[in-house]
């Protein structure tokens, strides 16, 4: 009995209550998860890649992306729509907090992925494919023009370590960046003195400089550096 049950709901395209195969709803899932992805993919590989060239976020840019977006167009039909999305985003948040140290930029990549996969997630049918692909193009044109157009010069901060002490003096402070210059072949803009050890005759410099993303200098010639990072 219970058996006939059984094969006479899959006859009717359902098992045990919940459709067996829904052929516009496949479609509808293909496209808007092959949408999502390929926008991730533009974001991530298109753009932050190609300016930082930094692989350790790539792999959790586009999982977080994909996972996000199956997450929230699964459950849409639940009716979670801005509390769900606003609940995981401080889901992300504590994770944030309870890890390393992660760059503000990397920070703000993470935000725009999920963010976009939230959007396209649980953008309901009502809303057309134009709407959503204006929504998409519209981020990613924003980050086109901060990376490309506006940001194209950042000036990165190198800490060093730096043995002729007695240019440290403020009257020779031209000097010292000069010599700097020609030992390190960048554009400094400007150098801040740290420590001072006297024992050793070194001091602890920070310089700064403009980074050229167009000539891909990237501050690849260090003198004793320990640290950099930059401030856009």
């Amino acid at each position: 009995m219970n058996m006939d049950l059984i094969l006479l709901q899959a006859d009717q395209n359902q098992l045990f209550g919940t459709s067996f195969f829904d052929m516009e709803g496949i479609l509808h899932l293909v496209i808007r998860f092959s949408f999502n992805l390929l926008v991730v993919g533009i974001i991530v590989r298109g753009l932050y890649y190609t300016l930082t060239r930094k692989k350790n976020y790539l792999f959790s840019f586009m999982l977080i992306g994909v996972v996000v977006f199956l997450i929230c167009y699964l459950l849409e039909s639940l009716g979670l729509t801005m509390g769900f999305a606003l609940g995981l985003f401080a889901i992300f948040g504590i994770i944030r907090y309870r890890t390393n140290p992660i760059p503000i930029k990397e920070m703000t990549y993470l935000f725009i992925v999920i963010g976009v996969s939230v959007v396209n997630g649980l953008t309901t049918r009502e809303i057309s494919y134009l709407e959503l692909v204006f929504a998409n193009i519209i981020i990613i044109l924003i980050v086109y023009v901060l990376e490309r157009l506006w940001l194209m010069k950042n000036e990165v901060k190198k800490v060093i370590d730096y043995e002729k002490i007695e240019l440290i003096h403020p009257d020779k402070r031209a000097e010292l960046v000069e010599d700097i210059k020609q030992r390190t072949g960048l554009p400094i803009n400007r150098v801040e003195i740290g420590r001072i050890n006297f024992l050793r005759d070194t001091v602890r410099l920070l310089i700064y400089y403009k980074e050229d993303r167009e000539n891909n200098l990237v501050g690849d010639v260090e003198v004793g550096s320990l640290d950099d990072s930059r401030t856009e």
